[in-house]
């Protein structure tokens, strides 16, 4: 039974992974999950990464070719299969984010699709955190925050997103809201799957190391690894963002390596790149629920393992959907937008004080 002040949301995400468009609907207040409800995806076809990779790094001012309708029309093909949304969270595709100089970047006319679908649709998520003096990034953990209500944690955890960049949220489940000091802290770790995505590109034509089976059988070069650790990122204390290239010079510091060696090499960047940023939680968690991508990766996830020092474990063991976690969050954040509740905070953008984020379209 829906509750008083409930909204039927749908939520779209399409990462810088650019496989697809994920979709999830969701029963929420905007601040407790009510119900999850159906999902959907739609891949994109070749020709439609070519002109959304075309299109990667760039402005709005810039050339984006067929990128914008790529976009729409993706979106629109499949919010159209879902019915009994009231309202419709889309974040767009991020092609360059800049937040200390020229902002950020996430194609997508939440307008045009408004109209197209006859439902209100919130955008924009992230320029307003931008322009308070926030990272804009990342924007899940208020969603994060949720969910660790919704499983009943009752002690400090972590949810970790492995999509072509890594992001870590620590959260203590006991305190009263998400925007309260010590509830949660957020922050990019470092790259994790689009430079192993990049090389697999590169070298086989492949767009990534499907179960980890090319890392499984390499080296992981000390030398390369310990390059990478050094460069100043790490050091920097959260919240700190990304943009998906940020770290190229990781594919640089491998391209001697051969193919094998050089996605062993990746995969413990990424993983190594996540424990430096463990460094920085409040506490110690008692768990990491992995989401996103990178949870598929066997060898990333004993990495993982074995560098963390606590029990690491797809999401999907505690009954959330590790494929559907960032639309859901977009879905929870379009409500949170409508009730004119908080979506970024000073612990997970490092904005001054708590922001409502997103640009709401009426049809």
């Amino acid at each position: 039974m829906k509750k008083s002040g409930s909204i039927m949301a749908l939520g779209a995400m399409s990462g810088t992974s650019l496989d697809g468009v994920d979709a999830a609907m969701l029963l929420t207040d905007g601040i407790e999950i009510q119900s999850f409800g159906t999902t959907d995806y739609r891949p994109y076809t070749a020709k439609e990464v070519t002109a959304l990779r075309a299109a990667l790094g760039k402005w709005p001012e810039e050339d984006l070719g067929q990128a914008p309708e790529v976009t729409h029309s993706a979106h629109l093909d499949l919010l159209s299969r879902f019915e009994g949304a009231e309202v419709v969270g889309f974040h767009g595709q991020t092609l360059a984010h800049d937040p200390q100089g020229r902002g950020t970047h996430q194609m997508g006319d939440g307008a045009s699709l408004s109209r197209s679908l006859g439902v209100p649709v919130v955008w924009d998520f992230r320029s307003k955190d931008v322009a308070s003096g926030g990272e804009g990034a990342p924007l899940a953990p208020f969603f994060h925050f949720a969910c660790a209500r919704w499983i009943g944690a009752d002690a400090p955890m972590c949810f970790l997103n492995l999509g072509g960049v890594g992001n870590l949220t620590w959260i203590d489940p006991t305190k009263s809201a998400p925007e309260e000091e010590g509830a949660l802290l957020a922050f990019d770790t470092g790259p994790a799957n689009a430079p192993l995505n990049d090389l697999m590109m590169r070298r086989r034509g492949l767009d990534c190391d499907r179960d980890g089976a090319l890392a499984a059988s390499g080296k992981v070069s000390e030398r390369a690894l310990g390059a990478f650790l050094k460069n100043a990122f790490f050091a920097k204390r959260p919240p700190k963002s990304l943009d998906r290239d940020d770290f190229n010079e990781a594919l640089s510091l491998t391209e001697t390596l051969e193919d094998a060696d050089a996605a062993a090499t990746l995969t413990a960047m990424s993983a190594a790149a996540v424990k430096q940023g463990m460094s920085f939680c409040p506490s110690p968690p008692d768990r990491v629920l992995v989401t996103g991508g990178g949870r598929l990766n066997p060898v990333m996830m004993q990495m993982l393992q074995e560098m963390l020092g606590c029990p690491v474990m797809p999401v999907e063991t505690v009954g959330l959907d590790g494929d559907m976690l960032e639309a859901q969050a977009f879905a929870y954040l379009a409500v949170r937008v409508l009730r004119g509740l908080p979506t970024s905070a000073p612990s997970t953008t490092g904005v001054g004080v708590p922001v409502v984020g997103g640009t709401v379209s009426m049809p």
